[in-house]
């Protein structure tokens, strides 16, 4: 049971951060770069598509979709520490978007393990 609610804490998280990387693109006017926000959006749509899977039956494929498209979203943020006309405010939603894509990561790798067959999830 416990398993299960780390898992679906995860999944909503992930999956309300993927949908805030789909709605960076249209709204984002003042910040990081097009290209940054069109893969964002990319991410964003696969983090989505793998919630979908995830969320009923527990797919792997879901699960492990919503951890790469999470961690490669994450990646997109690091050059905000690094480009020196950054504003302080850009950084710290940059560090706390890595911060809670890391919680999800380790909320939904879990799933990943193998389950003995005949036991229920």
């Amino acid at each position: 049971m416990k398993r299960s609610i780390s898992l679906t804490v995860g999944l909503v998280l992930s999956g309300l951060l993927g949908l805030v990387d789909v709605v960076s693109l249209p709204l984002g006017t003042d910040g990081p770069p097009v290209a940054v926000l069109v893969i964002g959006t990319v991410l964003g749509l696969g983090t989505i598509a793998g919630v979908v899977l995830a969320w009923p039956n527990r797919s792997r494929a879901g699960a492990v979709t919503v951890i790469v498209t999470r961690l490669l979203s994450a990646l997109t943020a690091v050059p905000a520490f690094f480009v020196a006309a950054t504003p302080a405010a850009a950084r710290g939603a940059a560090a706390a978007g890595i911060v809670i894509t890391l919680l999800c990561v380790a909320l939904v790798a879990p799933a990943l393990r193998a389950r003995p067959a005949g036991l229920p999830s």
